[in-house]
């Protein structure tokens, strides 16, 4: 059966903490405590409804996938875009249909949002996951820059 697809609650800090952690070492980086807190707070704060968290749970309670994605305004477009900025899927259930449901999921709130672009951006070298990605999404021509 699919996971169910949920905004998160406060109830799920450590499942999202969990899989948070792994996102963050798939990618062969880390973030001070001070940002989980932070992250995690404004992920749940009404009053900040361009930052959103959802999370993936299986019939048996089982956390197995988040998303975060961001609201912002865009200079080319009268409507906000959408940035999903995070996703991640436990590895024992990839290939599954849990990140397509993620981002079908963020596509929904998009959609309900008026905002109908959504972008995100992936490591070159994460190729399962750009199997999806190009099944589901239009790779552009853009390379980023950061400072």
């Amino acid at each position: 059966m699919p996971p169910t697809i949920r905004p998160l609650t406060a109830a799920d800090e450590a499942d999202w903490r969990r899989l948070w952690t792994s996102y963050l070492e798939f990618n062969e980086t880390s973030v001070p405590e001070e940002v989980y807190q932070t992250t995690f707070a404004r992920l749940l704060d009404a009053d900040r409804p361009q930052q959103n968290g959802l999370i993936a749970v299986q019939q048996d309670g089982r956390a197995v996938g988040l998303v975060h994605y961001i609201f912002h305004p865009h200079n080319w477009k009268i409507e906000d875009i959408c940035y999903l900025q995070d996703l991640y899927a436990d590895p024992d259930v990839r290939g599954t249909g849990v990140g397509r449901a993620l981002i079908e999921a963020v596509y929904d709130a998009a959609d309900a949002n008026g905002t109908p672009g959504v972008y995100w951006t992936t490591q070159e070298f994460n190729a399962t996951a750009r199997l999806l990605y190009d099944r589901i999404g239009e790779l552009t021509p853009f390379i980023k820059y950061q400072r």
